[in-house]
């Protein structure tokens, strides 16, 4: 990994919607490569944080654990006292559930992503800031990836703002994580585990894209190590198809088509069309860099800029996981119920 290795030791990270799939993850990671002074897990549930504390009790001198709430600035703030690094993964993000509960997305999504730009702009020992986004965020058809692209936009103009001080904010993009609370391999599981013989499938054509865990926290790391402000930080992945994702989980399974859900997309897209103006290609990633007169590292970009029109989208890769694939990674990872 680029950058400086040693970025993270000794200093005071604090991780928003700490207790989830990424959280967990990130703080093994963390734990296992760096030394880092304290990691503060800020999250609303109680009973999660009493799990991860237990989890990681041979740490209890390096992790700290806050109740708060994004929605709540003052709360936010008095937990970034000394803080370094925010890394920002607290999100309503079940499509369903933001579609029912419209207000409730916009006030976690939206205001959060608020309430954190404004308290680290007062808070002088923060430096770097990487947002979690989605594929949800791109052209968004449903109200999370709605608030998601709102979020985004907020990230990116908060480097106005910071005037000589060393802080930046950035964004890390990318779709449902294989395996995390929520997504269809859990989904899957459940079924199997419950003896049925039907993975019902929502549309035959649909892809996604294929990132766990591991790379989600590298691109966050890569972002924090490397950002200079306003990047968008998407990694390279390859695809699947849902229905050999099926026959992978569960082989010679039915898979009645069920009707797409409200606010699915067929396809996870990354980068738009729109976005191949300022899109630069990396070896492992893409970063979309941001459009604004205030942007002053343009000479220091050494990627290859992607050709107009180039769109990355899960139905149009170049690298695909096959049946065969799928079992492999499936076998590698643990699924989170």
């Amino acid at each position: 990994m680029g950058g400086n290795k040693r970025m993270l030791n000794g200093k005071n990270i604090l991780i928003t919607g700490g207790t989830g799939s990424f959280g967990n993850h990130f703080v093994d990671y963390v734990l296992a490569h760096y030394k880092p002074n304290k990691i503060i897990i800020y999250s609303r549930d109680e009973y999660k944080q009493f799990i991860m504390a237990n989890k990681y009790k041979e740490y209890k001198d390096v992790l700290r654990f806050f109740i708060g709430d994004v929605r709540d600035k003052a709360r936010f703030t008095r937990a970034l006292n000394d803080v370094d690094y925010v890394i920002h993964a607290a999100a309503m993000k079940q499509v369903p559930a933001c579609e029912y509960n419209p207000i409730e997305a916009v006030k976690t999504n939206i205001n959060g992503a608020m309430n954190i730009v404004d308290a680290v702009l007062d808070a002088p020992s923060v430096k770097r800031v990487v947002a979690l986004s989605t594929d949800k965020a791109v052209n968004p058809i449903n109200l999370y990836g709605g608030t998601k692209l709102v979020s985004d936009k907020l990230f990116i103009a908060a480097n106005a703002y910071v005037g000589k001080r060393d802080l930046n904010f950035s964004v890390v993009r990318y779709g449902n994580v294989a395996g995390s609370r929520g997504s269809v391999i859990p989904f899957f599981q459940n079924l199997i585990d419950q003896g049925e013989h039907a993975l019902p499938i929502t549309d035959y054509r649909m892809t996604r894209f294929w990132i766990d865990l591991e790379q989600g926290v590298e691109l966050v790391i890569k972002a924090l190590m490397e950002a200079k402000g306003g990047e968008t930080f998407i990694s390279k992945i390859p695809s699947f198809k849902i229905t050999d994702l099926a026959q992978a989980m569960l082989p010679g399974c039915e898979m009645p088509e069920v009707g797409i859900r409200e606010g699915e997309k067929l396809h996870e897209v990354m980068v738009t069309r729109e976005d191949s103006m300022t899109t630069y290609e990396y070896d492992k990633h893409y970063i979309i860099y941001p459009h604004f007169d205030w942007w002053k590292d343009r000479e220091n970009v050494t990627g290859k800029k992607v050709e107009q029109g180039f769109e990355y989208s899960s139905g149009k890769n170049t690298e695909w996981l096959d049946v065969a694939a799928l079992q492999e990674r499936l076998k590698r990872m643990k699924v989170k119920k």
